[in-house]
């Protein structure tokens, strides 16, 4: 695993050979602009490091799926191996569309958010004002804000509370469907519709939800149980995604590296929010304690490291389709691993091994060229 220590050397070490080798050069009339040498020695050897270290966790865990780095608009690294269709051998390429699951929250998100900015709706108000299934004595005072990071004590609609509202924290999908519902309320328009035209804004050109996707044209990544050799595919995708025990507003989109690539940039870069409702969604107003990736603060229907680096994040998993998708402000960099195939008998935490060591090696990175970043801008 990446040591900082180690890392810091071998960066600072290439950086003063390269810069020395440029200086050494016999004086022409051309000016050496020093920060853009020192950018694209950096640039070049992080798609170095990241190569070598990411393409060891392709090989360690025989990962089967999509990874890619960006940063900004370059691309770091790139990855595809397996296949998006096991019996006919369709191998996964740039244009594989997968069910990211759970990253799907921060899309019902941000439509409840661009509702707010319309003057359609307040974060503090209750579900009760727009759905009547919350219109009784257990669920009446649930607020948009409290299903928005997963404080409302709302499990499964229908069951007594786990907790009082506001108290806690406890992951719930009905919760984010019951948003959905009232993006549709609110706007007049069914859930897809919304969505569809949140794709198109944030130049999303490959991205669908279940029940919105035409699977006849399209290379889509049938989800699959097992391994790569001895495997069940799961039945009914991408439809089953619109089922009651998952819904499309908390689980049901799928989409592509590529695609949340553009996404993390335009929602990040201000092109979809306004800068009070990137806040808001942003804002760690709730803690979670993740069964894979620990402690970290939680947003609307998006995760946040708490301490170094700055990364705000998600993880998704619907049947035989584990995700992540990271986003690093401080560079711009979007670490995005997609993939259609877990050995649920070895459980979650066997299943996610590879995105966690990923996100440790890109956090430790991300960390080191900060550090040598904020070092450059103070000299």
């Amino acid at each position: 695993m990446l040591k900082k220590s180690s890392l810091f050397i071998s960066v600072t070490s290439l950086l003063f050979c390269f810069i020395s080798c440029q200086q050494t050069k016999p004086e022409t009339n051309t000016v050496i602009d020093k920060k853009k040498v020192i950018d694209s020695t950096i640039t070049a050897f992080e798609k170095s490091l990241l190569k070598n270290q990411i393409d060891s966790v392709f090989k360690k865990h025989q990962f089967t799926g999509s990874v890619a780095v960006f940063k900004d608009s370059v691309e770091l690294y790139r990855k595809n191996q397996g296949f998006s269709d096991f019996r006919n051998q369709v191998k996964i390429d740039d244009q594989t569309i997968f069910a990211i699951g759970s990253v799907s929250k921060q899309f019902t998100a941000v439509l409840i958010l661009l509702q707010m900015e319309q003057g359609k709706l307040r974060i503090e108000d209750k579900v009760s004002e727009y759905l009547p299934e919350f219109q009784n004595k257990t669920y009446e005072n649930i607020t948009l804000h409290q299903l928005l990071n997963h404080t409302s004590g709302l499990n499964v609609m229908g069951e007594q509370l786990r907790f009082k509202s506001g108290t806690d924290f406890l992951y719930s999908n009905d919760g984010f469907n019951a948003l959905g519902k009232v993006v549709e309320k609110v706007t007049g328009k069914p859930f897809d519709e919304n969505i569809a035209a949140l794709f198109k804004q944030a130049g999303m050109n490959s991205s669908f939800t279940g029940t919105s996707f035409n699977n006849t044209e399209r290379n889509f990544a049938g989800a699959y149980l097992g391994n790569d050799k001895v495997y069940e595919k799961v039945q009914d995708m991408p439809e089953r995604l619109s089922s009651k025990a998952i819904g499309i507003p908390a689980g049901g989109v799928l989409s592509t590296v590529e695609d949340l690539h553009q996404w993390n940039n335009a929602l990040y870069g201000g092109k979809i929010l306004k800068p009070e409702a990137i806040r808001k969604f942003k804002t760690r107003s709730a803690e979670r304690h993740h069964p894979i990736f620990g402690k970290m603060g939680y947003g609307y229907g998006i995760m946040a490291n708490t301490g170094k680096p700055e990364a705000f994040f998600h993880s998704g998993y619907i049947k035989g389709s584990p995700s992540l998708n990271i986003f690093y402000p401080k560079t711009k960099t979007s670490v995005i691993i997609l993939s259609n195939i877990a050995n649920e008998e070895k459980g979650k935490g066997s299943t996610f091994r590879p995105h966690a060591e990923i996100k440790k090696i890109t956090d430790d990175l991300e960390n080191i060229i900060s550090s040598m970043n904020t070092e450059e801008e103070n000299k």
